[in-house]
């Protein structure tokens, strides 16, 4: 009795620490990029079930996470007709910063995001408290332990834990859809299965990359029935009869859920919101995956909202570039994710889970159904993730996480237990991996262990999420004030849906790829600094080739300072005719159609600012091509084309077909 006492005073030990971790590093952060459009979204589900709004993101985490805000009395922003996205990230600012008291509201945005924060932190402490419960059914109580241990500790659970994204939601369905599912094959019983549905429906209703689940539930089963087969020594036809009536009952609750989710209703929006058509975002999928969505929309198989969104995050993917060892890749790279994950995971995580490996392939630990249960679907998501096209950070491998502590949990449990000697390598590796934790408190995203140098060197090997979201506004306003600051520029990464003067930052905006379609930002020929770059944008990986990182110059020096490891300071006078020339390229497109003659007066000033600008020169070649005027357009296609040779070679193989095109089309 007092053992079982100590250990559940342990549990509650540690789910505390993750409280008090998470609430306190949480007050110091800004808001992240994608935070405002979850939040916005998330809110208008409940008031008015817009599903039409963030549908690139199923409502699950949304709308737990936004339950805090329901009693309270805010004000919402209309919609004004725009772009889906924008419309959502708009309406989430207005939402976040618009309800203060100095605008007429109630609420400060640091009161409603804390409030936010620490509902989604729901999905971590569940999370946190099943690893614990699979880690002693498993193996044990010190392994349940250990693996918690692990978890609650890691600077990439504690980053992603308060976020109001898609990931630690995932993360928790996924390994709670798994572990149901290993407590039904061992004890085939109905309320076992209809558990498993429930949790696999609230999975699929996180993040739709959990559509894995099909496949790695249909392995794990075929793995269980070769086991008993080979136990027996005889087919286990009654077995396979009750696993596969139990997996269809499975399958029945999770789309139960899903739809249950979405209101039990096909069409995005009651009212029909003006939304590009389905049919028209298929193009840049494969055959086999546009029949297959066409099929299920045409019978209304699934949510319209949902369908729209697996469409999405595809087509994402596909023109999303990759920064990885500082060069910048057109798409994504299989090594993208294993890299990462030895540089995102502590010196303890990684040597237990060695310790882990050698305990399992020596045969020290004989539990194959537990290992097999949770290697394979962290090695299968994990082979998802290496063959897919999107990386933008660790948080989407995250759903990896708990199986891996899991099995760190195990092997290093059994060997704490055989020798006093590994007892106290065991200890060590813990004892490193938390003070490795303690150290990045308050601001754990840029987190790199000591064998890649350390969150100073994140930034030189990866980027986006990896590195930095944008939550580093409070910071930098401590480091203008603290340094007299009052007139400056900043690039921010996820301006203009945030914007550095939510919080009071000073500076003037200089542009980027994402303000450029929003803002027209004017600059002056020569900028006074200091210049305030997030690194996200100093290193151009969004442009897909530092040829066109408007930035490229500072990027190749040494910044004078970084503020919480996410951004750059740069002294002195500088001409930027690159970012400048932004501007003008993005009014020649949005000008083409209706007014040629003024989008050929911005492409001219663009190229003015850049003559072998590789964007300004296209952007001045289509518009002479929509007039007619072929060998104009020939000759501005020539310049650009003189720039591919210095491109990467990914980005050579992007952008020299689409030239060539361009360049036969104007002979």
């Amino acid at each position: 009795m007092q053992r079982k006492h100590w250990v559940a005073g342990a549990v509650v030990s540690i789910l505390f620490i993750m409280v008090a971790e998470v609430g306190l590093s949480t007050r110091q952060e800004s808001a992240s990029w994608d935070e405002g459009d979850h939040i916005y979204a998330g809110y208008m589900n409940w008031k008015h079930r817009e599903y039409s709004l963030n549908p690139e993101h199923p409502p699950l985490v949304k709308l737990i996470a936004t339950l805090s805000l329901l009693p309270l009395d805010l004000k919402i922003a209309p919609r004004q007709g725009r772009y889906f996205k924008s419309e959502s990230y708009y309406g989430g600012r207005e939402l976040l910063f618009r309800n203060d008291p100095k605008y007429g509201g109630h609420y400060s945005a640091d009161t409603l995001l804390f409030r936010i924060h620490m509902t989604v932190l729901v999905f971590a402490l569940v999370l946190a408290l099943l690893l614990f419960a699979a880690g002693r059914e498993m193996f044990g109580s010190w392994a349940g332990l250990i693996a918690m241990m692990l978890f609650v500790f890691d600077p990439t659970v504690l980053t992603n834990a308060p976020f109001v994204t898609t990931d630690m939601g995932a993360a928790c369905g996924f390994f709670a859809a798994v572990y149901t599912f290993y407590r039904f094959v061992k004890s085939m019983r109905w309320q076992r299965a209809a558990l498993c549905g429930l949790a696999t429906g609230l999975a699929l209703t996180a993040k739709h990359s959990t559509v894995l689940l099909l496949p790695i539930l249909i392995l794990l089963a075929a793995g269980e029935i070769a086991g008993r087969w080979k136990a027996g020594r005889k087919w286990p036809g009654r077995d396979v009869l009750s696993l596969v009536s139990g997996m269809a009952a499975i399958a029945a609750i999770a789309l139960f859920v899903l739809w249950g989710v979405y209101s039990f209703r096909y069409a995005m929006h009651p009212t029909g919101v003006e939304m590009p058509p389905l049919s028209g975002q298929l193009n840049s999928l494969s055959p086999v995956m546009q029949h297959l969505i066409s099929f299920c929309a045409r019978h209304h198989l699934l949510p319209e909202s949902y369908l729209y969104g697996l469409v999405d995050v595809q087509r994402v993917g596909i023109y999303m570039p990759t920064y990885i060892f500082g060069k910048l890749y057109a798409h994504g790279q299989w090594f993208y994710f294993p890299v990462l994950l030895s540089l995102k995971w502590s010196v303890g995580v990684l040597g237990l889970l060695a310790l882990a490996i050698y305990a399992f392939v020596a045969g020290k630990v004989r539990r194959p159904r537990e290992v097999f249960f949770l290697a394979l679907p962290a090695l299968f998501y994990l082979a998802a993730a290496m063959a897919g096209p999107l990386n933008i950070g660790i948080r989407h491998v995250l759903p990896v996480f708990p199986f891996v502590f899991a099995l760190a949990g195990a092997g290093a449990a059994w060997m704490a237990q055989q020798r006093k000697a590994w007892a106290c390598v065991v200890g060590a590796l813990l004892l490193w991996h938390v003070i490795d934790s303690v150290r990045m408190f308050p601001n754990y995203m840029p987190y790199a262990n000591t064998l890649w140098g350390g969150p100073t060197k994140t930034h030189l090997y990866f980027s986006d999420s990896a590195t930095e979201w944008g939550q580093e506004l409070k910071w930098t306003k401590q480091w203008l004030d603290a340094h007299n600051v009052k007139d400056c520029w900043f690039a921010y990464f996820p301006a203009p849906f945030l914007l550095p003067s939510d919080y009071g930052v000073p500076c003037k905006l200089l542009p980027t790829l994402d303000t450029m379609y929003e803002y027209d930002i004017a600059l002056p020929p020569v900028v006074h600094g200091p210049v305030l770059i997030s690194l996200a944008d100093l290193n151009g990986f969004e442009f897909g080739t530092k040829v066109r990182n408007p930035y490229q110059a500072l990027f190749e020096c040494k910044p004078d300072d970084v503020i919480a490891n996410g951004v750059a300071v740069f002294y002195g006078d500088f001409a930027l005719p690159d970012a400048a020339a932004l501007g003008y390229e993005q009014q020649t497109h949005s000008q083409m159609k209706d007014n040629p003659q003024a989008a050929l007066a911005a492409a001219q000033q663009a190229v003015a600012l850049v003559p072998e600008g590789f964007d300004a020169n296209i952007a001045l070649g289509d518009v002479f091509t929509a007039t007619g005027d072929k060998a104009s357009a020939h000759a501005a296609y020539a310049v650009a084309m003189r720039r591919v040779p210095e491109m990467e070679p990914t980005s050579q193989k992007h952008w020299k077909p689409i030239l060539e095109k361009k360049m036969v089309g104007s002979e």
